[in-house]
């Protein structure tokens, strides 16, 4: 005989008890229902905060009692009865007429409209899957039948000007592509994998009207420090943070404050994520040998103000950025560390001598993105709901902290948006001493002169309910 499975016993008139909204925001399932009762499934995870089942008893009108399972079947079984969003019949129908062109265009488009940042398009053994990034969490938006997959495939090839012959290796293009006055580019790379290529598409916008370093998320306090680095005529200004933190952005918003017609400024790039008039901007080309370091060498000969290196990912590219930055010039560029104060390590590990590292930075700054929760559905709790010793942490709590939940205007995530904070520390004679003389022990002096921290600054946007305290949690540590 065989097994009982949860699929067998979810039929349409259990799922019809509760919306989608509500199955996503307390993570259940319905299975079954008697006179007086109505048994949910529910993750395992939820423990930690539990759910209302009193208020679910008003709005169903009936006792309630739950079963535990895996988060991840959970999770499977509501993408699977309470989707996240029903795919477009419109895009379906194009698609399946085999318009590939209408439907790639429609899916450009989408994902533009939603600001993502990249379109995930992924073959298994059974089906076929779209995802987008939003708010840098990928969310599943359409399905495709295996029939249908190929096709797709190589008309992106086609766009990317790709070899469509070619299945077994891994292949980086570009499209151009407009969406009525707006022209972008978008990065394409295709990876072989067990059942098909999976491709990514990254979009990289050329539009810079609505960067602004006064919207970025600045302090007041961390923008005077900020802006008094990047005004310095020489020096150096590093950006750390890990890969999405939104460092590049930073970057473009300090290039069109300097963006003077007075002044000549180059940028080394990979790729270029924006566009801007009266810059100079060079694409790295490492299957050439066009290195970061090679096209500083070419940018010294070039008469420049301003440089900015997209990246410092070896001794030799720093090397180079030091002597830029001790010839006269303001280099702006990032770099891979956890801290601001880590950049010194980071550059000593690269063999930089410290004496020229205490003569050439001027600032250093540290930076991540926090998601925001979404205004619609995010919920107040008591603070005696986290399970944390505040005096541990060494912060005071608020009264309230809020949860994300998930709606429709948040693609069920619980999120809507990201928010920048920073920690940007001025190299003054004191820190460039210290630098000097390879000591530590900043952390006293740093509180002296009011240097908010990462911790500092994410606390505040949990504090104000911004975010929730899993977002801040990596940070408190930091």
């Amino acid at each position: 005989m065989a097994k009982t499975t949860v699929d067998d016993i979810i039929k349409d008139e259990l799922l019809s008890i509760i919306t989608k909204t509500q199955a996503r925001n307390y993570e259940i399932i319905p299975i079954e229902i008697t006179d007086t009762v109505i048994t949910f499934l529910k993750s395992s995870r939820s423990n930690r905060n539990p759910i209302p089942a009193k208020e679910l008893e008003i709005l169903l009108g009936k006792k309630i009692a739950f079963k535990d399972t895996d988060y991840e079947y959970i999770h499977t079984l509501l993408d699977r009865y309470y989707p996240v969003k029903q795919i477009d019949e419109r895009v379906k129908i194009q698609y399946y007429d085999g318009d590939a062109d209408s439907f790639i265009k429609a899916l450009i488009e989408e994902a533009k409209s939603l600001k993502s940042s990249d379109i995930h398009i992924e073959t298994f053994e059974d089906n076929c899957r779209i995802r987008i990034r939003i708010d840098g969490l990928l969310v599943p938006r359409y399905t495709i039948p295996k029939t249908k997959y190929p096709s797709l495939i190589n008309k992106i090839k086609i766009l990317a000007s790709l070899d469509i012959a070619e299945k077994r290796l891994p292949q980086d293009g570009r499209i151009f592509f407009q969406v009525e006055n707006e022209k972008f580019d978008i990065r394409v790379s295709i990876l072989p994998t067990l059942y098909g290529e999976k491709i990514v598409l990254r979009l990289l916008t050329q539009d810079t009207t609505k960067i602004d370093i006064n919207n970025l998320g600045f302090f007041k306090d961390d923008l005077r420090n900020y802006l008094k680095g990047i005004n310095k005529p020489h020096g150096m200004v590093l950006i750390s943070g890990p890969t999405g933190s939104g460092k590049t952005t930073t970057l473009y918003a300090t290039l069109k404050l300097l963006n003077k017609s007075t002044k000549n400024l180059l940028t080394i790039e990979d790729p270029i994520e924006y566009t801007l008039e009266g810059v100079n901007q060079v694409q790295l080309r490492e299957n050439i040998g066009f290195t970061f370091s090679k096209a500083l060498k070419t940018f010294l000969r070039q008469d420049p103000d301003v440089i900015m290196l997209g990246e410092i990912r070896d001794g030799e590219t720093a090397n180079m950025a030091i002597r830029a930055s001790l010839t006269g010039h303001l280099v702006l560029s990032t770099i891979h560390t956890n801290s601001a104060w880590g950049i010194i390590s980071r550059l000593s590990d690269m063999n930089i001598p410290p004496f020229l590292l205490a003569d050439t930075l001027n600032t250093v700054v540290a930076q991540r993105l926090l998601r925001i929760l979404c205004p619609h559905c995010k919920k107040s709790m008591p603070i005696t709901t986290l399970p944390v010793y505040w005096k541990d942490v060494g912060l005071i709590p608020p009264d309230i902290h809020y949860i994300s939940r998930g709606c429709d205007h948040c693609f069920n995530t619980g999120f809507k948006g990201r928010k920048a904070i920073y920690e940007v520390i001025p190299i003054d004679s004191y820190l460039s001493d210290k630098i000097k003389n390879r000591k530590d022990g900043i952390y006293d002096y740093l509180k002296e002169q009011k240097v908010r921290t990462l911790r500092e600054n994410a606390f505040d946007l949990f504090v104000t309910g911004a975010t929730s305290f899993d977002e801040i949690l990596p940070l408190l540590t930091v």
